[in-house]
């Protein structure tokens, strides 16, 4: 009798670690971030630089159709005005790169980000300017990443 309460405590306690894990999967920040089409969540745009300004044009022009108008996400790609996206988790040079040669999947569902060819080296700064300055003015700031 004592083995079989033993066993069905140990099933339960790892039913509950499984449920809770994929709930957490399931309901985690991240994934609840992701963002439908026209519920794109609503951000603050700042008097940007003169470069952000720029950025904030190529940006809407070419990254948009995937990550939203002013980076707020879409059905084809994920916000970039969020905090996982804050400059001591992906910092200045994962944005160059991601824009250059692409990048696999890994926060999101979106699926593997192919390179954007079609924008300079000189559009990419002006781009990772606008989603710095439109990041700071919505709270978000460097922090330490901890794996």
């Amino acid at each position: 009798m004592k083995k079989t309460r033993t066993a069905q405590t140990l099933m339960s306690a790892t039913l509950f670690v499984s449920i809770s894990i994929l709930a957490w999967g399931l309901l985690s920040p991240i994934a609840l971030s992701q963002v439908a089409p026209n519920q794109a969540p609503v951000i603050k745009i700042p008097k940007l630089s003169a470069t952000a300004a720029k950025g904030q044009k190529v940006f809407n022009g070419t990254c948009a159709k995937c990550h939203g108008v002013n980076a707020t996400g879409s059905d084809k790609g994920p916000p970039l005005i969020h905090t996982i996206y804050n400059p001591g988790h992906h910092g200045d040079l994962a944005f160059y790169r991601a824009a250059k040669s692409g990048t696999p999947q890994h926060h999101w569902r979106f699926g593997n980000m192919p390179p954007q060819t079609n924008v300079t080296n000189e559009d990419i700064a002006s781009i990772i300017r606008f989603i710095r300055e439109t990041q700071e003015a919505n709270g978000i700031f460097y922090r330490k990443h901890k794996m």
